[in-house]
């Protein structure tokens, strides 16, 4: 009868440490309150502006506009309590806006709507990053983002308008999250 080697470590063991140096290392995700680099992301900004220039060379036009004073709005209203003017500016640069072509969130095909099983498509998206911009125009951080939002409404009564504000309301709630 042979003899086996003893091990130091079970398998177990070693699948659990390494569970656990992921989660500690984030697995390559950004934290809360960093950014994209790894350095701190500012706390406090001197003034807030959106910049829609991707959505308008994309041909989204006034559409572009509509988003970026949404995004606006909510900028000032969410960030109102982290107003420093010795602050940098947070520049909120829009990328992309995704609208689903499905709002009552099916898929498309009568008769197999979301809550049956055929849906998963009803979402609208906004990307983006946040840039702190230095008062000589330098970047100081920046923090890369999507946003995805559940839409259900009915597709007989679209209103693309209220939508894009809510996608836009919804990215920078989270980006107030996130930084």
């Amino acid at each position: 009868m042979q003899e086996k080697p003893m091990t130091l470590f079970s398998r177990r063991s070693v699948l659990g440490a390494m569970t656990v140096g992921i989660t500690i290392t984030g697995a390559g995700c950004v934290p809360a309150g960093l950014s994209s680099d790894g350095s701190p992301f500012p706390q406090a900004f001197s003034g807030f502006s959106v910049d829609v220039s991707a959505l308008k060379a994309k041909g989204l036009g006034p559409f572009a506009d509509l988003i970026g004073a949404a995004a606006l709005d909510e900028l000032q209203r969410s960030f109102a309590d982290r107003v420093d003017p010795r602050g940098p500016r947070l520049v909120l640069r829009v990328t992309s806006v995704f609208f689903t072509p499905f709002p009552d969130n099916s898929s498309g095909r009568l008769g197999h709507g979301g809550s049956r099983g055929g849906g998963n498509s009803g979402h609208d998206a906004m990307e983006g990053e946040a840039l702190a911009v230095g008062r000589r125009g330098e970047v100081l951080a920046s923090h890369p983002m999507l946003a995805v939002r559940d839409v259900n409404t009915s597709p007989l009564t679209p209103d693309e308008q209220a939508r894009a504000v809510a996608v836009a309301q919804h990215y920078v709630r989270w980006l107030r999250r996130q930084i």
